[in-house]
C-alpha cells in the first residue's frame, strides 16, 4: 500500500493537501519537516502534518513529493499539534499558521532546491549565505626585504593583533585584499569565512545579581508555584500583585526551579520595548543562556536564537506575542508578564490571542502557566472565580519603603490652567512639577496622544481637516517642517492654507499631543531636561535608549503614550501626571473602562517605587467616573467586581463569546450588501445553535472607512462556545459567493472593537 503524507502549503486556504511519498523517503518523512512539493505550475515549501498508508480517493491521482527539505523535523510533535489547534480555533488557514512558527530558510537549502527546477518561495524567509572574511598570520617567516609596501603593513598590524576581518583592513590599506591575497600565496597568511557574530542583546556583559530575601507573600507564591512544578502536571495561577510588587523576581524563582527539574520556560512580554529591560535582569541571574525572540530582531539574529533553542543549547526563551511559537525544549513553564495587555493579541493575518494560546500550549504539554498583572483582565478573574486558575496574591510593594502613591484628581472643568496657559497643564500639575523638579525627582506626563495638535479646525466654519481615505481628523506634527498625518494609513501632507469646506485661511490648530506638551514643559521649565517617548520618535532599540537615560538620572521629564505606562521601574520617578484620563474612557468599546483604569493604575504605578513617596495626578473632566475614581483609591478588585457587573448584565465577555466578521470594499453599497449576507449566513446554523446565538448587525464599524475602504460589520455572539463556532462557520461558507472585491476578516475573540 502506498505512503501518503498531508501536506500544509503557504497558501491562504484551509485545508491541507495529500502527496505521494516516494519509496526513497518512506523511511525520512517525518510531521514537522520541510518539504518541497508541486503545487499547480509552481513548487512550494511546505510542512508535512501526517504521514499513513493510504489509497487515494477513486480516479485521484497525487502527486509525489519532490524532496525533503530538512532531514530532521523543524516543528517538535508538540508544536505542531498545537499550531493545528491554534488554527481551527481561529479559522485560520494551516498553512498561515505554520509560517509563524517556521525558521527562516538557509541560502544554501535554498540554492539546493532550486537547482530542482523553479521555485517559488513567497514569502519564506531566507538567511545565510552572508559570510565575513578574517585573515590570520601562521608561523611561517617571510625572507627577509622580500615584503615590502602595503604587503609588510598589513602582516605586520596581522601579528600584532592576532586576526582581523579583511574587511576593517580595507577601512586602513586601500589595496588590502591584494596584499592579503599575496600573502595567503606566499602562506604567510591563513584566511577564514565565518558567520557575522549575532549580539543584540548580549553585547554588554551583565554583572551576576544576587538574590533577594522574598518577602512573606513572594515566598507564598513561589512556593506553590515550585509545589506545581514538582507535581510535574498541568497547573495555572494568576500572579495577581500590585504595581512594584515584585513579580519579576517570583518570575526568576520559578524559571530556576524550571531549570532544576530538567524542563525549559517561556516568558511573554507585551511590549518589544519591555524585552531589553527584562532580559537584563534575566541574563543578571541565569547569564547568556536565553533566547530573545520577538519582532524587532533582524531574521538572521531570530534564526540564530531559534536554532539554539531547537537543538537544546538554552532552554529559556523570552519575547513578544510570537515568542509563543518558540520550540522550547521539554516545556515545564510560561509566564505571561502584564497578561491582561491588548498588544497580546494580534490584529493582522492569523488574529490569535498569545494569552489564550498560552495557556492552551501549556494545557496541551502539562506545564505550568503563570499569568501576572496588577490589574488583571476580567476574562483571567472570572477563570478564577470558575477555578480554572488558582490565585496568588502580592498585597505590597517588594521595598520595604515603598508605598502606593498618593493619588489627587484634577477637576480641569474647574480648576484653570497654570502659567502655561494650556487648561490641560492645570496650576495643580505645574505646581507639582515645580516641587518635584527642586528636590531633584523625576516626573512622568502621560498622554495618549500623538503630535502637536490632534486637530486642525477651521475658525469660520469649525471643519475639521478629515484624512481623505480614513474617517479620523488628521494630526499636526510639527518635525520635518509640519506635516499633517493620519495616524492610521500613515498618510501625510502640507497644512493647507484655506478650509476645504468654505475656503476660510483661518485654520486653528487645537487640542494637545505630546509634542506639543513637550515643547510647553520644555518652555515653562527651560532648566529642566525634558525627553519625549511616543510612536514618532522612539520603538525598540531607540524606546529602551530614552529609558536608559531616565534610569541614568539624564531625563528630568519624560512626556509620552502607553510607552511610558509599562512595567517599568524607575527609582526616583516620584511624580505621575495623567494629562487626559478622558481620552481612553471614551471610545465606542466596551472594554473602554477596563483598558482606560489599567491605563490609569498601570502609569500610577511608575512613582514611588524606591524609598521617597510618590504623587500621582489624574487630570478629567469626568470626576465621577468608576474607573477614574476606583484607580485614585489603588482599588483594583472593587473596580473588577464593579466591571464585572456591568458586564453580566449585557451580556459581553467575559460571561459570553464573541465572533466578529469584519467586511470592507472600496464601494459602501457593496460592502453592506456583503455584511448583510454573511449576517444571513450565520442564521442558517443548526436550530437549536442559532437560538443560542446572537447575530448583532450589520452595522458600519465605528471607524466606517479605512485607507479608501467602508468597513462594515456582523457581531456574533453566544454563551456556548460551540454554537458560535457553529454559526462562524456557517457565516464562512458563504465568503465565497461574495463580490471578489470584498474583503472579510474572521475575528474569533476580537479585542480592538473600532
Amino acid at each position: 500500500m502506498p505512503l501518503l503524507c498531508e501536506v500544509a502549503v503557504p497558501v491562504p486556504l484551509a485545508r491541507a493537501f495529500s502527496y505521494e511519498v516516494p519509496e526513497a523517503l518512506a523511511d525520512k518523512i517525518r510531521p514537522g519537516a520541510r518539504v518541497l512539493c508541486e503545487f499547480g505550475r509552481r513548487k512550494l515549501v511546505g510542512v508535512v502534518l501526517g504521514v499513513a498508508e493510504g489509497e487515494p480517493a477513486a480516479g485521484v491521482r497525487l502527486k509525489p513529493v519532490a524532496s525533503l527539505v530538512d532531514p530532521e523535523p523543524v516543528l517538535p510533535e508538540e508544536l505542531l499539534a498545537f499550531l493545528r489547534e491554534l488554527s481551527s480555533y481561529y479559522f485560520a488557514p494551516i498553512g498561515e499558521v505554520l509560517r509563524l512558527a517556521l525558521p527562516a530558510m538557509e541560502r544554501d537549502q535554498v540554492r539546493a532546491l532550486g537547482a530542482q527546477g523553479e521555485l517559488s518561495l513567497g514569502r519564506v524567509k531566507q538567511v545565510g549565505g552572508k559570510r565575513i572574511a578574517y585573515a590570520k598570520p601562521t608561523d611561517a617567516l617571510e625572507a627577509p626585504g622580500s615584503l615590502k609596501g602595503q604587503a609588510a603593513a598589513v602582516l605586520s598590524l596581522l601579528r600584532a593583533s592576532g586576526e582581523a576581518p579583511v574587511a576593517r583592513l580595507e577601512e586602513k590599506f586601500g589595496n588590502a585584499r591584494a596584499a592579503v591575497k599575496k600573502l595567503a600565496s606566499l602562506g604567510l597568511v591563513e584566511l577564514e569565512e565565518r558567520e557575522p557574530p549575532r549580539d543584540a542583546f548580549f553585547a554588554v556583559p551583565e554583572p551576576r545579581d544576587t538574590p533577594p530575601e522574598l518577602n512573606e507573600a513572594q515566598a507564598a507564591a513561589v512556593g506553590r508555584i515550585e509545589g506545581a512544578l514538582g507535581e510535574g502536571k498541568s497547573a495555572a495561577f494568576l500572579l495577581f500583585g500590585v504595581t512594584g510588587s515584585g513579580k519579576t523576581e517570583v518570575y526568576l524563582r520559578a524559571i530556576a526551579a524550571c531549570l532544576a527539574s530538567g524542563r525549559g520556560a517561556l516568558v511573554m512580554v507585551p511590549e518589544i520595548a519591555l524585552t531589553p529591560q527584562l532580559v537584563a535582569r534575566f541574563r543578571a541571574r541565569f547569564g547568556d543562556d536565553l533566547a530573545v525572540m520577538h519582532s524587532g530582531l533582524s531574521e538572521a539574529d531570530r534564526h540564530a536564537m531559534w536554532k539554539r533553542l531547537r537543538t537544546g543549547a538554552v532552554r529559556v526563551a523570552i519575547g513578544a506575542r510570537s515568542a509563543v511559537f518558540a520550540p522550547v525544549p521539554g516545556l515545564g513553564l510560561v509566564i505571561v508578564d502584564e497578561e491582561h495587555d491588548g498588544s497580546f493579541k494580534q490584529e493582522e493575518g492569523v488574529r490569535y490571542h498569545a494569552r489564550d494560546m498560552a495557556l492552551l500550549r501549556a494545557h496541551r504539554t502539562g506545564a505550568v502557566v503563570v499569568l501576572g498583572s496588577a490589574t488583571p483582565s476580567l476574562e483571567s478573574v472570572e477563570l478564577v472565580r470558575r477555578g480554572k486558575l488558582a490565585e496568588l496574591r502580592l498585597p505590597d510593594r517588594a521595598h520595604r519603603e515603598a508605598t502606593l502613591p498618593e493619588v489627587q484628581i484634577v477637576d480641569i472643568r474647574r480648576i484653570g490652567p497654570g502659567p502655561i496657559g494650556n487648561k490641560l497643564v492645570s496650576l495643580p500639575l505645574h505646581r507639582a512639577l515645580e516641587k518635584t523638579l527642586a528636590a531633584g525627582e523625576q516626573a512622568i506626563l502621560f498622554l495618549n496622544r500623538r503630535g502637536f495638535a490632534p486637530s486642525v479646525v477651521c475658525e469660520a466654519c469649525g471643519q475639521v481637516a478629515t484624512c481623505l481615505a480614513c474617517s479620523v481628523s488628521l494630526t499636526w506634527h510639527r518635525t520635518r517642517g509640519g506635516r499633517l498625518r493620519c495616524h492610521y494609513c500613515d498618510w501625510e501632507g502640507p497644512m493647507p492654507e484655506a478650509c476645504a469646506a468654505c475656503g476660510w485661511k483661518g485654520l486653528e490648530l487645537e487640542g494637545l499631543g505630546t509634542e506639543r506638551l513637550e515643547d510647553a514643559i520644555a518652555q515653562a521649565f527651560p532648566n529642566a531636561r525634558v525627553a519625549r517617548l511616543d510612536r514618532d520618535v522612539a520603538d525598540g532599540a531607540k524606546a529602551e535608549a530614552i529609558l536608559a537615560r531616565m534610569r541614568a538620572g539624564e531625563i528630568d521629564v519624560l512626556v509620552g503614550t502607553q510607552m511610558v505606562t509599562k512595567g517599568h521601574d524607575l527609582g526616583n520617578v516620584t511624580l505621575v501626571g495623567v494629562v487626559n484620563a478622558d481620552a481612553a474612557l471614551s471610545l465606542p468599546d466596551f472594554r473602554a473602562a477596563e483598558r482606560g483604569f489599567q491605563l490609569l493604575v498601570q502609569v500610577a504605578g511608575r512613582a514611588g517605587r524606591r524609598d521617597r513617596p510618590g504623587r500621582v495626578l489624574i487630570q478629567t473632566r469626568t470626576p465621577e467616573h468608576p474607573a477614574i475614581m476606583f484607580a485614585a483609591k489603588h482599588d483594583v478588585p472593587a473596580f473588577l467586581e464593579y466591571e464585572l457587573h456591568d458586564r453580566a448584565e449585557v451580556g459581553y465577555p467575559p460571561f459570553s463569546r464573541l465572533g466578529l466578521l469584519r467586511v470592507d470594499a472600496i464601494d459602501e453599497e457593496v460592502a453592506r450588501q456583503a455584511a448583510g449576507k454573511l449576517a444571513a449566513y450565520a442564521r442558517t446554523c443548526p436550530e437549536g445553535a442559532s437560538r443560542a446565538v446572537d447575530v448583532l448587525g450589520p452595522s458600519a464599524a465605528p471607524l466606517a472607512r479605512l485607507r479608501g475602504r467602508y468597513r462594515f460589520r456582523v457581531l456574533l455572539r453566544s454563551k456556548d462556545r460551540r454554537a458560535l463556532r457553529g454559526a462562524v462557520a456557517a457565516a464562512a461558507r458563504g465568503i465565497a459567493e461574495l463580490d471578489r472585491n470584498v474583503r472579510v476578516v474572521i475575528d474569533i475573540d476580537p479585542v480592538a472593537m473600532l
